[in-house]
């Protein structure tokens, strides 16, 4: 599975361009600003349906234009797969497959996974918790399509049985009945959740600790901890008796939705104790962790989207990490940066096939090997 050709129109920055790609290694060169991080993003539309920085669609339009779309050509199973996402003012957006638009998004996650690294993943370590359940999310929708509706479902429940305990606090009044309604719905889909954010945690600690430990040199040890108010009990039994506090709170104070990670260096949150280039370290071998659970689960070998993943390295942290991107373990391979050398290098050590694009003020070149 790989992008084959990529065209943008009214896209962020970019008015109109076009790129043929390398169905193993893909770099885009160019000065902060100019373009870069946009294209990665106009394939993580492509896979998941929506930006990768949580933003409005409407935010990508390009200032003074109604409507962007991103059309991709993808390579799978032998056959071409024709992706397109439009976003206009005052519409809905539309996605499709080989002209038939989707009635549903979430029917799309997953036949085109990808990961993405970025700069801004270090809210991961510093933002609020709905971050690191926003990025569990990402990762476990894009193999199992009925955890993405449990957690649709349990929103709506959650957001109604908000709703009424508000209403309740507004016209003093309480309606045991009403509130069991939507108590069984998050239990039975909290549950689920529950299970698959446990058991995906489980299987990608081993293969992140694998390569955390390479990325740094073996030289510092990191867990990942998964934390929950189900591991004090069935949530069917914590939501009943955590009534009086809901009613209080006028609102749900137990819940998947409170679920966190913690990430810790030796037995340190990383966020306190971390210098920037552990912090960017154990991000990049998360994602680089998530890389491999997804191919093992899917056998497809996700889209890999590495935006200035050198950023803040030391130079042995960036070689190991160039060792690691020439290997055959990954498929089609993207790749920013604003060093022309450094990416000359990387390119050094990679026998397969690769190009290189110049990126400025939203244009698009390839340039000669």
């Amino acid at each position: 599975m790989f992008l084959k050709k990529l065209t943008l129109l009214n896209f962020k920055n970019y008015e109109s361009a076009q790129a043929e790609l390398s169905e193993a290694i893909n770099c885009f060169v160019g000065d902060n600003g100019s373009g870069k991080t946009n294209l990665l993003e106009a394939v993580y539309y492509l896979s998941l349906c929506k930006s990768c920085f949580n933003i409005p669609d409407l935010q990508n339009i390009k200032i003074g234009e109604q409507f962007f779309m991103i059309d991709g050509d993808f390579h799978i199973k032998d056959e071409t797969e024709k992706i397109i996402c439009a976003v206009q003012e005052g519409l809905k957006k539309k996605f499709s497959r080989n002209k038939k638009e989707y009635t549903r998004l979430s029917d799309h996650i997953g036949l085109i996974p990808a990961v993405l690294s970025t700069p801004s993943d270090t809210q991961l370590v510093y933002a609020a918790s709905d971050e690191r359940r926003r990025f569990l999310n990402g990762l476990i929708s894009q193999h199992d399509r009925a955890y993405l509706q449990n957690v649709i479902d349990y929103n709506k429940a959650l957001e109604q049985r908000n709703r009424l305990l508000k209403n309740f606090a507004q016209t003093n009044t309480w309606d045991e009945l009403a509130l069991e309604i939507w108590d069984e719905t998050m239990s039975q889909t909290g549950e689920k959740i529950f299970e698959s954010r446990k058991e995906l945690i489980d299987k990608l600690k081993p293969v992140f600790q694998k390569y955390y430990s390479f990325i740094s040199g073996d030289n510092e040890e990191v867990s990942l901890v998964y934390k929950s108010d189900l591991e004090n009990g069935s949530l069917k039994e914590l939501l009943n008796e955590s009534r009086q506090a809901d009613r209080f709170a006028q609102r749900s104070t137990i819940g998947i939705h409170r679920d966190d990670l913690v990430f810790l260096i030796g037995d340190r949150n990383i966020k306190k104790t971390g210098s920037q280039g552990q912090q960017k370290t154990y991000l990049v071998a998360l994602k680089f962790g998530q890389f491999d659970l997804i191919k093992g689960i899917t056998s497809k070998k996700p889209l890999l989207l590495l935006d200035d993943v050198f950023d803040k390295l030391d130079a042995g942290r960036v070689e190991r990490i160039i060792s690691l991107v020439a290997e055959e373990n990954f498929g089609q391979i993207f790749i920013t940066d604003a060093n022309k050398v450094r990416v000359d290098k990387v390119l050094e050590k990679v026998s397969s096939d690769h190009r290189i694009f110049k990126v400025q003020a939203g244009k698009l070149e390839l340039v000669d090997k």
